[in-house]
């Protein structure tokens, strides 16, 4: 088993499509099953095995044949559920900030709508201020959802670079955004 694990990495790190189609259909379906068990949704544990197999295939110059493939890919997949469970975590906290501010009576505010319209343009003139790298880098971090190590590796920088860039560009977005208002509320929890 080992062996011919070991005979189908070497084959993957050539590029042969042939090997990467074994390994798929190899470890698709146990992938599935250790991911639906953290997600308990068929839409998002299909999104994150197919995630897992495009990383695979995009780093598989930098796969080790000597280590188990096997913990490889269910270390990824365990990473990418992890990263997956924290955006809706997020996203769920965010939303139940917002009905926080809501009335009662759960009507329909116009102002909210344009609150939150005057935030994200102003959010993304400030996001076309940042130089490329650190919008970049903000993206990564905030919209995919990659810690500062992940990006390091993704842009070939090292770590303390990405922190550098993330805090001199929240540093400046926090110092460009109205006090006092509901926009800051917002921006704070939708980006910060």
């Amino acid at each position: 088993m080992s062996n011919s694990n070991t005979e189908l990495v070497k084959l993957l790190k050539k590029g042969d499509m042939t090997a990467f189609d074994v390994i798929y259909k190899k470890y698709s379906r146990r992938l599935y099953g250790f991911v639906f068990r953290y997600v308990k949704q068929d839409t998002d544990t299909e999104e994150i095995v197919q995630e897992v197999f495009l990383k695979i295939w995009k780093s598989r110059d930098n796969i080790n044949i000597y280590s188990s493939f096997e913990s490889f890919l269910f270390t990824i997949a365990h990473n990418a559920t992890v990263n997956l469970l924290k955006r809706k975590a997020t996203e769920q906290k965010y939303i139940e900030h917002i009905k926080s501010l809501q009335y009662v009576d759960e009507t329909y505010e116009l102002t909210d709508e344009i609150h939150y319209k005057e935030l994200k343009h102003k959010f993304q003139n400030l996001l076309n201020e940042l130089s490329p790298r650190q919008k970049e880098i903000f993206h990564l971090s905030r919209e995919e959802g990659l810690n500062h190590k992940e990006i390091a590796e993704k842009l070939g920088i090292s770590t303390n670079t990405v922190k550098n860039h993330l805090v001199t560009t929240l540093s400046f977005l926090k110092g460009k955004i109205d006090n006092g208002l509901l926009i800051s509320q917002l921006f704070v929890c939708l980006f910060l």
